[in-house]
């Protein structure tokens, strides 16, 4: 078993600063977890803490079922691939990815036949005689992933290892990450600042911020249902469109119903975010939603991006196209209809509410 069970983490570096504020997380034997936030987040500061290469202040961290906080990085069974390839230039591939269990005392017939193994599930038994220098990018990054894999950890932790890769070898890379969670049925958590990235890897993502962890479900779970506006701004692109309710509301509430907006009563007591994402948007004729203006137009391929302004002293707001729609152009006036039963409601603590 290696279910994973994090309670109460506090992490405080020099000064004062808090970077783990409380954490306390459950990701279930074999699933893969992704970890999303932004830079700072705490993130990686937590995954080097599973690792037991950082010290906690408070709480503790179970490995299936057992305390690990006194244990050595290497006493806790779990394996690391990190940003940076870290391969020794003077070993071969197969030098590299045995050379953990060289240092456990395996014996030379063991090593081989373990890397050996490894490499074809990686497809890179080709390249096992080769040195780091004479590989690409993805193919260093496979040796990286295959020298943890042939220590037969309990956990797999992943810090942004896709970060040095273009974005092509990316998405490769993503699809070759995902086959082997599948094959090998062991618990990854992976660690990233690219909400693609979490959205497209993670069974369950973790959505952090500042330190704390704002939100935890599924994919489908946190871009339809987020539970505070920084999830649902984090996730999804375009970014989620927001309307603070006071600024707007100067207008009449009939314009809202002219969106196909009726707040519920409730709801009007305090300050209020509205979020809507584009493709929840509608351009209509100016007298039939919102007025707004057309400000710049997107091209992307499959889809088009407009971007219209309501008021001037707010972002305009992203509308989702299909690519053989009539245009609009800059300039042009229009009006925003949204799917009142897609929209988001947030208070003034950025808590989602029921719409």
């Amino acid at each position: 078993m290696a279910e994973l069970r994090l309670r109460g983490l506090r992490k405080r570096y020099a000064g004062g600063v808090e970077v783990l504020k409380g954490i306390d997380l459950d990701i279930p034997d074999g699933e893969f977890t992704v970890f999303v936030g932004p830079s700072g987040c705490g993130k990686s500061t937590l995954l080097r803490v599973i690792a037991g290469l950082e010290d906690l202040d408070e709480g503790e961290v179970q490995i299936g079922g057992r305390s690990v906080g006194a244990l050595d990085a290497s006493q806790r069974g779990v394996a690391m691939v990190f940003q940076s390839y870290a391969l020794y230039p003077h070993m071969t591939v197969e030098q590299n990815m045995g050379f953990a269990l060289k240092m456990a005392g395996e014996s030379r017939a063991a090593v081989r036949e373990r890397v050996g193994q490894v490499a074809e599930v990686l497809r890179i038994a080709h390249l096992l005689q080769r040195r780091p220098r004479e590989l690409s990018g993805g193919q260093r990054q496979r040796v990286a992933i295959g020298r943890a894999i042939v220590r037969r950890p309990q956990v797999f932790l992943f810090d942004e290892p896709l970060s040095n890769l273009d974005a092509a070898l990316r998405v490769q890379m993503r699809l070759e990450l995902a086959r082997l969670h599948r094959e090998l049925g062991t618990t990854m958590i992976y660690v990233t600042h690219d909400q693609v990235e979490a959205m497209t890897l993670g069974q369950r993502i973790a959505v952090f911020n500042a330190g704390q962890v704002e939100q935890v479900g599924t994919p489908l779970q946190l871009f339809e249902q987020p539970a505070t506006r920084f999830v649902a701004g984090f996730l999804g692109t375009p970014t989620m469109n927001f309307l603070p309710l006071p600024a707007t509301a100067e207008a009449p509430a009939m314009d809202l119903a002219r969106a196909g907006i009726t707040l519920p009563g409730a709801a009007t007591a305090g300050p209020l975010t509205l979020g809507v994402r584009a493709s929840h948007l509608q351009l209509v004729a100016p007298d039939q939603g919102l007025a707004a203006c057309i400000e710049l137009v997107e091209h992307l391929g499959d889809q088009v991006i407009a971007h219209a302004r309501l008021v001037a002293d707010q972002p305009p707001l992203a509308v989702r196209l299909p690519a053989d729609a009539r245009l609009p152009s800059p300039g042009d006036r229009v009006g925003l209809r949204m799917q009142a039963e897609r929209i988001h409601l947030f208070d003034a603590q950025g808590r989602a509410l029921a719409a």
